[in-house]
């Protein structure tokens, strides 16, 4: 089992040098990023060379591909995520030296420590709604720092060390670190019980998400849902409460939602409709720049500001990406890996494919979560899209567990001409180019490693007789 980090420990004033044990993604480069302009010096390692590590090694980072005790050289604390193992030879020189070990989400905290923290939770949407506060607050000229979990397509940036007061962070609910941080605005974009297997039951989500709502000092800004509500009603007389959503009574109601290759629609605010356009794709998007407009006006920036920046929103890498395009057929990528966000991402294809097809290509990710919740996936699928393609499961940080693999979410189709089973990439290409015809869209689904099959994919498209 990977390590489960300690977020118990006081955090030191001085870290001394830092080397970052999976340094070459995203949310852990942003990170060490972020150190190095605090004056930090820094170290990191990673399994295989990543988009992300020649910038580090630009600004002076000692850079190592590949995972080896003498990589840690003579680094003072240790920074990691949750996907490293306790035999990594790096973690377990670092414990033997006696380093302080923090978890990148305590790296967060100490990075945000003397800041007015925007912490972004929630089971789905946090990435796009961390990128829309962060995009409207920088048009809006208060120079956030931030740290969001994928790259802002129009800063072309997942983090930053701004000039201003405000730091904007997506707060992960996974592992229970969302609760580390200062935090002074909750925004909750929704909530849903996943991550069982950390929680153990639906309550003790529930509880979780109580708990980080109650810690605002400031206010909370939530979406839509019944356990959402659930959570929102044990922090009464707590932090003032502001609701996002299509019910008739949310503070910032969200109407006239038109949603195709970009989204329109009015967030109507003490019975004053204000129109907005949003120049990407989904449905559900219009409500998370709904929570994103909520989110700065009530830090105090002028409303009708805030939505015209909406139109600066360039859309978060990975989430509705689009690829590319061979012979009529268009390629998008998406980070989606719960059955909601799956749903969501094909609904958003629909609305843009017109006339043409929407052909998943899915990739289970974790054995658990495979177990837990195919048949859901496979709903989500047969309803959204008219075929789909299923992989191999990506393991990630888990063992394999047996009877586990894509099966069970084609065994979840009722229509099994919907789906197809194909673990080996090479071959699922092939068979997309040979079912692809002119107008369709295809999109890659899940947080593992299926956004490496895309150039395979287009490959595949381009020489297909």
């Amino acid at each position: 089992m990977p390590v489960k980090p300690d977020l118990t420990i006081d955090v030191p004033e001085n870290l001394g040098r830092v080397h970052f044990i999976g340094i070459g993604g995203s949310g852990m480069s942003g990170i060490a990023h972020m150190m190095l302009d605090a004056g930090v010096e820094v170290s990191g390692s990673d399994r295989d060379e990543t988009p992300y590590l020649e910038r580090l090694r630009e600004r002076g980072a000692r850079i190592h591909v590949g995972h080896d005790a003498a990589n840690l050289g003579d680094a003072d604390t240790i920074v990691f995520t949750s996907a490293i193992w306790p035999e990594n030879p790096e973690y377990v020189l670092a414990q033997q030296k006696g380093l302080v070990q923090l978890h990148r989400s305590q790296a967060l905290h100490w990075l945000s420590r003397s800041r007015r923290v925007v912490s972004v939770a929630g089971a789905h949407g946090k990435s796009t709604t961390t990128g829309m506060i962060v995009t409207l607050l920088d048009q809006l000229d208060q120079s956030p720092s931030f740290v969001n979990g994928a790259i802002i397509q129009s800063l072309k940036t997942s983090s930053a060390s701004g000039d201003g007061e405000l730091f904007v962070l997506e707060a992960d609910e996974s592992d229970g670190s969302f609760l580390l941080y200062d935090t002074a605005a909750a925004v909750i974009t929704n909530v849903d019980p996943v991550h069982l297997d950390h929680y153990g039951s639906r309550e003790g989500y529930l509880d979780a998400f109580r708990t980080f709502a109650a810690q605002a000092t400031e206010f909370i800004v939530a979406g839509d849902g019944d356990d959402l509500d659930a959570v929102l009603a044990s922090v009464d007389g707590g932090p003032r409460v502001v609701r996002v959503g299509e019910k008739a009574d949310a503070g910032y109601r969200v109407t006239d939602i038109v949603a195709g290759e970009q989204v329109t629609f009015s967030i109507v605010v003490d019975g004053v409709a204000h129109p907005a356009r949003l120049p990407i794709a989904g449905r559900h998007n219009a409500l998370n720049a709904a929570v994103a407009v909520a989110t700065v006006v009530e830090l105090g920036q002028p409303i009708d500001a805030a939505i015209a920046a909406l139109t600066s929103f360039g859309g978060t890498k990975r989430r509705f990406e689009f690829k590319g395009e061979v012979r009529g057929v268009s390629v998008f990528d998406d980070y989606a890996h719960e059955p909601a966000e799956a749903a969501a991402a094909v609904a958003s294809a629909r609305s843009v494919v017109g006339e043409g097809r929407v052909i998943a290509i899915h990739q289970p990710h974790l054995f658990s979560r495979t177990q837990m919740f195919s048949g859901e996936f496979a709903k989500a699928y047969e309803a959204g899209a008219d075929y789909t393609i299923v992989l191999a499961v990506d393991g990630a940080r888990e063992n394999p567990i047996p009877g586990v693999s894509g099966q069970l979410v084609v065994d979840g189709f009722a229509d099994k001409s919907k789906v197809v089973l194909i673990e080996d990439w090479a071959q699922a290409a092939e068979h997309l180019a040979s079912v692809a015809r002119e107008g369709d869209l295809v999109m890659t689904l899940s947080c593992g490693t299926v956004y490496q099959l895309v150039p395979q994919l287009l490959e595949a498209l381009a020489t297909r007789p």
